[in-house]
Formats: structure tokens, C-alpha cells, sequence
């Protein structure tokens, strides 16, 4: 059965938020008090949720205090005692916070969920906007902000690539503009712009496709898909391949770029970005999923006798 909304609400959702978008942050300034001095300090709170590992962040100005460690079933007991603690060891009330941040998909159904319902509560309670960004938009961030620390050239093009299970992988396209200048009070923390090329798609990892105008020497590929899928990608596919995940440490380099881009919306309209309306099979689909893979198997052990031969004494 669909787990999250389907296309066409998605849809409705997109526009409605988008005629709200420009209103929202004064409507909801005036109507709770919200203060415009918190609007230029770069205090964010960043949830991120979309795989199996937790990991949250805190900025203060240009400090940052990060929280790494294992998500999955451990999500919801662990996530909002740890968020309370990074806020006090950053010396912040939730209160002092301009957003809460939240990776809002594609990626595993349970974490989105709990990101984005965690996110909607602490907002709505310290009277805050909630900021959400595309998680493989921190893949190609994360990826990006490694190799300038360790990269020979700077990273532009990024084709973010996730384990999507079920076979299937989510991929999208993003190309990074850098800053002409930096801000010189160090509060730029994105230093460049991204842009999306290609949007979050679903795809079998035979059928990843990239911008049709990418030479495979102009980027490389981010993501934790790699060695899931190891031997079944496009034969002309040889960008470098990294490992990357997406962090609350990236989703905080991207918040003030998305903050002033109006993505900010009260908390009742944010949302997770589902790209597979349907996670849950039905029993005859796992049946008919279980034959093709015993079938395989017999076809793989067939070979492997035809290709050993029988040694007799």
C-alpha cells in the first residue's frame, strides 16, 4: 500500500506552497511574535534522517556541533535527547534558532518521516520556520566540501547516486557555481550556488543516466550505491565514483542559500519528498519476486557446473 502522498498531491502540495511561500514567513512572524533579529544570525538546528545512520547538527555564526551515530530503529528513541544536548553544548534554546533544517528525501520512508514530524514539532512549539532540503543535494554538498579539502580541482558537477533498495537507486544532478568573493565576515557558509540539472529520479541501476551534455572526465558520482550495485552500471559510465553520504553538516552549508531562496514554510506545510510512492509489495509480488531469484540462482548454479569441469579418478 502507498506510504506517502501520491503524484498528483504531491503536485497540489508543490503549488499551494509555492502561492504561500512568499506570505508564509511574514504571516507567521506577525501572527507568533517571531523576532527579524534571529533572521541574520545563522543559528539552525539540521535533522537528518534519510538513511541508516543519525546525524544532527547545530550552527552558531560560523561554529558548528555535530552529532553522528546509528539510526534506523534507534531514530526516534535517540533524536530529539541528542538534538536538546548538541543545542546546550552550543549554548542555544531552541528559541535562538532561525529554522529547524530537515534532509526532507528521497531515502528511507521511516527516517523522512521521523525527520520531518520531529522537525514540525520542535518548530511549531519555539515558534520557528522549518527549512527542508533535498537530501541528495547534501550528497553532491558533502561531496563537494570533501575534495576541496583533498581534491587536486574543485568539484562543480556532482551526480548524487543512493541505494534506493528494492533494486533501485535515486539519482539526481546538481552544478555548483562558486562565489566570486567570499563573504568577509566568514557567514557565507555555502560559497558558491548550486543548481539542480537533472531532478530526483528512480532508476534501476542499468538505466542511471546523467545530463546528456556531461563528459564522463567533467564530474563525479556521490553516493553509497556503488558497491551495492557494483558490476551493473551502464557500460559508459566511468565518472569517478565516491562514497558520500548526506549530513546535517552539509544540509547547514545549504540552509542560508535556501533560506533566501523562500524555501522556509511554517511547519504544517513541510513535507518529505517521496519519489517511490510504493514501498510495501504485495504476497504475490514477493512470491513472484522469490521465484525470479531462485530462478537466477539455478540458472548461476547451472553455469557454474557447466563452466567446472568433473574431475573423475
Amino acid at each position: 500500500m502507498p506510504s506517502g502522498p501520491s503524484q498528483i498531491e504531491r503536485e497540489i502540495s508543490v503549488r499551494e506552497a509555492g502561492a504561500k511561500r512568499a506570505s508564509a514567513e511574514v504571516s507567521w512572524a506577525n501572527y507568533h511574535g517571531w523576532d527579524n533579529q534571529r533572521m541574520h544570525t545563522h543559528q539552525w538546528l539540521a535533522l537528518e534522517t534519510s538513511t541508516d545512520t543519525l546525524s544532527l547538527a547545530v550552527a552558531r555564526g560560523t561554529q558548528t556541533w555535530t552529532h553522528t551515530s546509528a539510526g534506523g530503529a534507534l531514530t526516534s528513541t535517540h533524536m530529539i535527547p541528542q538534538t536538546l544536548a548538541l543545542l546546550k553544548e552550543a549554548g542555544l534554546a531552541l528559541t535562538d534558532l532561525q529554522a529547524v533544517v530537515f534532509g526532507r528525501g528521497p531515502g528511507a520512508f521511516t527516517g523522512l518521516r521521523t525527520a520531518c514530524s520531529v522537525a514540525q514539532g520542535l518548530a511549531f512549539g519555539a515558534d520557528l520556520l522549518v527549512l527542508p532540503i533535498d537530501t541528495l543535494l547534501a550528497v553532491a554538498e558533502e561531496a563537494r566540501a570533501a575534495n576541496a579539502s583533498t581534491g587536486p580541482a574543485p568539484v562543480t558537477r556532482v551526480l548524487a547516486v543512493m541505494d534506493a533498495r528494492m533494486e533501485q537507486v535515486y539519482v539526481a544532478a546538481y552544478e555548483f557555481t562558486p562565489n566570486a568573493s567570499d563573504a568577509a565576515d566568514g557567514t557565507n557558509l555555502m560559497q558558491g550556488t548550486w543548481r539542480c540539472v537533472q531532478p530526483p529520479e528512480l532508476h534501476g541501476p542499468e538505466s542511471l543516466h546523467w545530463p546528456a551534455d556531461w563528459a564522463q572526465d567533467s564530474f563525479i558520482a556521490a553516493g553509497n550505491a556503488w558497491p551495492v550495485y557494483a558490476g551493473r552500471w551502464p557500460a559508459e559510465f566511468t565518472a569517478p565514483q565516491v562514497m558520500a553520504l548526506p549530513t546535517a553538516a552539509a544540509l547547514l552549508r545549504l540552509a542560508p542559500a535556501a533560506w533566501a531562496a523562500g524555501a522556509a514554510v511554517p511547519p504544517e506545510e513541510a513535507l518529505p519528498l517521496y519519489i517511490r510512492d510504493k514501498v510495501a509489495q504485495t504476497t504475490d509480488e514477493r512470491m513472484q519476486i522469490k521465484a525470479q531469484q531462485a530462478e537466477q540462482a539455478a540458472q548461476a548454479n547451472e553455469a557454474n557446473k557447466t563452466a567446472s569441469p568433473t574431475i573423475t579418478p
